[in-house]
């Protein structure tokens, strides 16, 4: 029983408000930046503009909020799937330092403007060096949890999991080679068109393997405890974890449609891109009969809700990535703010809405009370809901409305519109409204802040780790 064997909550606990100060530091970022593309004015310094901020946004996001959720789940739902506690306590708390010191110093780095310029990927060699240690006593503490399990049955998010863990060291590893030529400075070891194929093997990967596996772990894991029924088919989360790990791995080359890449490569990557549909559709499907099941829950439940509107969005962002990816689509959406929506789309969307789905599971149940408030639940689940269609369905409209400019001639074959300016200002009320959706989505964000730290605070000031049983539920 869960109850015999003591769980470290304490580390879960770290995790868990690491997760909502990189989440609303990185969302503010993002607002900041929004704003900066449409009044060049708030660039006020060099530290401070849109160059500097965007990568510090994006890694702050990516790595800072959902990776803080992810190891929280990591250290929350693997010992209790494994039925046993993680194999070290000590190795934990020296990740979430490390973790935590990988986030400071990539902002500071990327604001003095020392970057690698890859996606994703910016960050100089002596920080790829600290990840490399944090995510090798990672890998050790779960490979080792694994080894010493109690549960034999390996459940289909720990598989998910595992999945993240492995690839995402061989992508990194791989794509950010490279020669140090000072403390600041390095220059890969790849050139060309490999730099720029390894590269998109890589960041469309790290979506994948980062922003994708361990999400659905989350969604395996907390949907079913959540409304205490299983999950609709184990056989077809089975299927899909492994067509979608196998086909996933090979999309990169969709990333470079056009380009001096071989055209047989990018062809490759369009049609893998193509049946990404079918698993990823298989994984929302299922998690969308299980929320069948509990169709009265979801009612008067913003946990829930978050989740149905998750995978809303994961079946909407599984349809459209693959569609963009399609050469005649790719033409009119790629560098355009089509690609922005689509983005924001599964961030916003997919991510986020997982992400707060964890933090209303986990934070009743770590501080053994109940939530604060349902109704303050509530309110960020539609705030956030509206900012995430304003910002998605105005780059949408944006972007193609960019595409068509970029390609519309006159009839003697002219560019019709051949000032960059004239495009921008023409896009300038659709940026307005992404902008206004980013302060809405912030809003929600606040929201959710707010109504944990007064759980955390009435459940008291301690945090002695105590097991707390998976059926605590939050006031209505």
């Amino acid at each position: 029983m869960d109850e015999k064997i003591n769980y470290d909550n304490e580390i879960v606990r770290k995790f868990v408000l690491a997760t909502l100060l990189w989440g609303v530091v990185s969302l503010l970022i993002g607002v900041i930046i929004a704003f900066q593309m449409i009044f060049p004015e708030v660039n006020v310094h060099p530290w401070l503009s849109f160059g500097r901020l965007r990568p510090v946004h994006t890694n702050g996001i990516i790595f800072g909020f959902t990776g803080g959720a992810i190891f929280a789940t990591i250290y929350y739902a693997v010992p209790r799937l494994l039925k046993t506690p993680m194999w070290s306590s000590a190795l934990a708390n020296v990740q979430f330092w490390m973790f935590n010191l990988t986030i400071v110093l990539a902002a500071l780095s990327l604001m003095a403007g020392f970057t690698q310029s890859k996606e994703y990927a910016e960050l100089e060699w002596p920080i790829d060096l600290l990840i490399v240690v944090w995510w090798v006593i990672l890998a050790v503490n779960f490979i080792m949890t694994l080894k010493n399990r109690k549960e034999k049955h390996i459940y289909v998010a720990v598989w998910f999991l595992f999945s993240m863990i492995i690839t995402i060291a061989v992508l990194y590893l791989v794509n950010n080679a490279a020669i140090p030529v000072s403390l600041t400075k390095s220059y890969s070891i790849y050139s060309g068109v490999i730099d720029a194929n390894i590269h998109w093997w890589y960041g469309h990967n790290a979506v994948a393997f980062f922003l994708t596996t361990p999400l659905l772990a989350m969604m395996y894991y907390y949907l079913p405890k959540h409304t205490r029924l299983p999950i609709f088919s184990h056989r077809i989360s089975i299927i899909h974890f492994w067509s979608l790990i196998f086909l996933y791995i090979w999309a990169g080359p969709h990333h470079l449609l056009y380009s001096p890449v071989p055209n047989w490569l990018q062809t490759v990557g369009m049609l893998f891109s193509l049946m990404l549909i079918a698993p990823s559709w298989g994984g929302m499907l299922n998690g969308f009969l299980t929320l069948t099941q509990a169709k009265e829950k979801l009612r008067t439940d913003a946990t829930l809700k978050f989740i149905l509107v998750s995978l809303t969005f994961y079946g909407m962002s599984t349809l459209e990535g693959p569609l963009m990816a399609i050469r005649d689509v790719n033409s009119l959406s790629h560098y355009t703010d089509w690609t922005i929506g689509h983005v924001h789309a599964g961030g916003l969307g997919w991510v986020h809405g997982i992400c707060a789905a964890s933090i209303y599971y986990l934070v009743p149940r770590l501080w053994n009370t109940n939530l604060h408030s349902e109704k303050l639940a509530e309110t960020h689940f539609w705030v956030s809901t509206v900012g995430i269609l304003l910002y998605v369905v105005s780059m949408w409209v944006s972007g193609v409305t960019e595409g068509l400019m970029w390609r519309a001639v006159d009839a003697a074959g002219n560019l019709q519109y051949p000032s960059w300016v004239e495009i921008v200002n023409e896009l300038f009320p659709y940026r307005l409204v992404r902008a206004l959706g980013g302060v809405l989505f912030l809003s929600g964000f606040i929201i959710m802040i707010v109504n944990v730290l007064k759980t955390i605070k009435t459940a008291g000031s301690g945090y002695k780790p105590v097991d707390l049983r998976e059926g605590v539920k939050a006031s209505a």
